[in-house]
């Protein structure tokens, strides 16, 4: 056996754990259909099994990043993987649907991935470098979206839904022992007790920049969601396209997500956390704004329409690593708790907005619709962004530790 690890990880290490936590949301979205034939339920149910995890990975948040505070990264993480390891084979082996849907919620341990990769980050590096670092990681976040859902109607077709769960054993079980041999403890001053540490957290909830760099990171990736939610009503109604057209544009957009987060990794570290987030919700409100208006001047297409989220996805490219970076910053000893408490506002939120798409959005007024209210929330992010900036030119910016 591999002696554990003693040093902090490679860049690579981080970038594999998030990708398994994003890509084990959507990677079964192809399979729902089949899922809900076999255990012989309504669709509605099956739908659970990404609606229910998502909403589950929200609240584990709140309580993963804490755990890392207060025992260290590396155990967290190594649990977290050898619990979602258990989960898949739970779900590859169910024979009805309330024991899929357990075990499923239970393979929401993953999210420690995610969660916590990006305290990894925070622990080693300054803040500016920090911001470099996690944009790389970040590139992850639009790869895995638009890889699962392929990787997981191939595996469904040839060999049935119960083979992605085989998949994310083998998968889960391989990143375990990366981990081990890999990920050494990067939390060099955890938390003597949790009564001290809860004493700690005024400091982090009553500040004014955790709750701009959250309500920020909120707002960019909540219109994402809006997107995603409220574009196949908008496809099927005005333009005609089919299901496997429609993946494929949804799919480009995120491209714009990563060419956005490459740039901000070549750039971050020369630039204030603020600039790189005002940078960010400037270029996708623009861009919004340039697709709205062709839309309302009669040109419904599918270039207006996708082409203008492409750069909603480019914005977050550039404010989401600064936006993370900046949360975790005003108290580095509380890196996974801000991590934590930020990612479970962002799942909240992001709850909240699709709630109102499914409301605001019809048939009859679906494109402009749809476009008004990412630019709205994106304008909300930017003003948001500009009271940042204010705070820095007030009090001066963070400071770099």
């Amino acid at each position: 056996m591999l002696p554990a690890a003693k040093t902090p990880p490679r860049m690579l290490t981080l970038v594999i754990l998030t990708g398994l936590s994003i890509v084990s949301l959507n990677l079964i979205a192809p399979s729902l259909a089949h899922i809900a034939e076999d255990f012989q339920v309504d669709y509605a149910i099956a739908t659970l099994a990404i609606a229910g995890y998502l909403a589950i990975t929200g609240v584990l948040q709140l309580f993963l990043g804490p755990l890392s505070d207060r025992f260290g990264r590396r155990p967290v993480i190594l649990w977290g993987m050898a619990i979602f390891v258990i989960a898949s084979a739970g779900c590859a082996l169910a024979d009805n649907i309330w024991i899929f849907l357990t075990f499923r919620m239970i393979q929401g341990a993953v999210i420690v991935g995610g969660a916590l990769s990006r305290a990894v980050i925070r622990d080693m590096f300054e803040t500016k470098e920090a911001a470099s670092r996690m944009a790389y990681v970040s590139m992850a976040m639009a790869v895995a979206p638009m890889l699962g859902p392929m990787l997981g109607g191939i595996l469904d077709q040839l060999f049935g839904w119960r083979a992605s769960f085989w998949m994310f054993l083998l998968a889960g079980a391989g990143v375990f022992w990366l981990c081990w041999q890999d990920l050494g403890e990067t939390n060099s001053e955890p938390s003597e007790t949790f009564a001290k540490q809860f004493r700690a957290y005024p400091d982090l909830l009553t500040s004014r920049r955790f709750w701009g760099y959250s309500m920020v990171l909120t707002f960019s990736i909540g219109g994402f969601y809006v997107f995603v939610s409220g574009v196949p009503l908008v496809a099927t109604s005005l333009l005609h396209l089919s299901p496997g057209v429609l993946g494929l544009f949804i799919g480009s957009t995120t491209l714009g997500f990563f060419f956005g987060s490459l740039l901000s990794g070549r750039i971050a570290h020369r630039y204030q956390l603020a600039t790189m987030i005002l940078a960010g919700r400037l270029a996708s409100s623009a861009g919004l704004a340039v697709g709205l208006v062709a839309i309302l001047l009669g040109h419904v297409n599918e270039f207006s329409l996708f082409g203008s989220v492409v750069s909603v996805g480019f914005g977050n490219g550039l404010s989401v690593p600064a936006c993370n970076v900046g949360a975790m910053s005003i108290r580095p000893k509380l890196a996974g708790s801000a991590s934590g408490l930020s990612g479970a506002m962002t799942v909240g939120g992001g709850a909240g907005l699709t709630s109102m798409t499914g409301w605001l959005v019809t048939a009859e007024n679906g494109a402009w619709m749809l476009l008004s209210i990412m630019l709205a929330i994106s304008l909300a992010g930017l003003v948001i962004a500009f009271y940042i900036r204010r705070i820095d030119l007030l009090e001066g910016p963070p400071e770099v530790t």
